[in-house]
């Protein structure tokens, strides 16, 4: 059953910047817009297993740096090629300061 994880505070992510986090062993990369809207994903790209939280945020999607696949951060949907499968995402919420995360 998925439970509410404490994973940050709003400020350790920066707007337009994505991070990094361990929760309870799964890597899940933080996506916060220039917007202030924070969103989770999981921290692996679908076609090669690479690392989506060293990539570059465009808009609503995260590009992977190893061969450009791109998805979506708020539903996981494939957005470019070569992946074809989406990836993880998690719901979000807010309280205070603090960033939950449902795993």
């Amino acid at each position: 059953m998925a439970e509410w994880q404490s994973v940050c505070k709003e400020a350790d992510v920066p707007s337009g910047r994505v991070r990094v986090f361990s929760v309870g062993g799964t890597r899940i990369a933080m996506c916060r817009l220039e917007s202030g809207e924070i969103y989770a994903v999981a921290d692996v790209c679908t076609h090669d297993d690479g690392p989506l939280g060293e990539g570059e945020l465009l808009d609503h999607a995260i590009e992977c740096p190893r061969h450009g696949a791109r998805f979506d951060i708020r539903t996981g949907r494939v957005l470019a090629l070569p992946a074809v499968v989406p990836i993880q995402v998690y719901p979000v919420k807010l309280e205070g300061d603090s960033v939950l995360v449902e795993v």
